[in-house]
């Protein structure tokens, strides 16, 4: 087998691999977080812990009610969008008249509430969910095995978030949704029902986030601070997208995910920073975002 710079390729494409893994998480999570802020203008600091609430979830219907994993794919993002419909109707709307800040720190603190409420209930050590037995195994691709269960969340994230960039940007709810957020009088003449959309919108960025928990689940152990790890590196890929780009959101962060990845190959002191390195060389040179709008 042949060698890149003498690295064997096992190790490349192995690399290669948990950079898409990471990139799928990512992209899902600054995905949701791009449709909040995109068409409400609000930064979610929560959605790190709605994240992991969808981890956490998964696994109490596993554990509790015996309902196995593609029952909680569906499940899970239900429940958790339902509570982020409540906290957009009791708390978020209050604030869409004031500065972004507001916002920010509502998120903030609420993230805190919820980490605080899960360590206290569960801990800090980790609870393991099991890979279901139709994705347990691998393939052997004669240059690398890949595990099927990674195979399928890399899948399932392309699936879902050029699914939801299709439905913003291609269809006539999406059109309805960006008037919405340009113009709500002119769309309410129209006898829709602005804070309705805008709510149901809230839920879905979070049932996003908890999709994402729930695909985490069987890779990584199940525990109150996995939302906090990741949710600061997102913010960096959304804003290396631009803030509010949804396709921008969707390539950035599987971009992202395998520049790391390589990152880990040619030069591993540099692989926790790179991100943050490329999002200031965009801010330098490109403030909106690679693919943001100038105000």
């Amino acid at each position: 087998m042949f060698e890149l710079l003498g690295i064997p390729p096992q190790a490349l494409f192995g690399q290669l691999l948990l950079g898409l893994i990471n990139g799928s998480f990512y992209a899902l999570l600054s995905l949701g977080l791009a449709v909040i802020f995109g068409l409400l203008n609000i930064i979610n600091f929560s959605h790190g812990a709605q994240y992991m609430m969808g981890a956490f979830v998964a696994w109490m219907a596993l554990t509790w009610l015996g309902i196995p994993y593609w029952g909680a794919l569906v499940i899970v993002p239900l429940v958790v969008g339902a509570t982020g419909v409540v906290i957009e109707r009791l708390m978020i709307s209050k604030l869409y008249h004031l500065d972004h800040l507001y916002g920010l720190l509502l998120t903030f603190g609420l993230a805190l509430i919820i980490q605080g409420l899960f360590r206290n209930q569960f801990g800090v050590s980790g609870l393991p969910y099991s890979i279901p037995p139709q994705l347990s195994g691998g393939t052997n691709l004669g240059f690398m095995f890949l595990p099927n269960y990674r195979g399928w969340v890399v899948l399932a994230s392309l699936v879902v978030c050029f699914g939801t960039w299709f439905a913003i940007e291609r269809t006539r709810l999406g059109a309805y949704l960006r008037a919405a957020t340009e113009n709500p009088t002119l769309v309410g003449a129209f006898g829709i029902n602005v804070p309705r959309m805008i709510t149901l919108t809230y839920g879905f960025g979070v049932a996003l986030a908890a999709f994402a928990g729930v695909l985490a689940a069987p890779i990584y152990s199940v525990n109150p601070n996995m939302g906090a790890d990741l949710i600061i590196v997102v913010f960096a890929v959304v804003v290396i997208g631009g803030m509010g780009s949804i396709l921008g959101a969707i390539l950035t962060g599987f971009g992202l995910g395998i520049v790391e990845g390589l990152t880990k190959v040619f030069y591993p002191e540099a692989s926790s920073v790179a991100i943050f390195v490329i999002m200031a060389i965009v801010l330098l040179v490109k403030p909106a975002g690679l693919f943001g709008r100038t105000a």
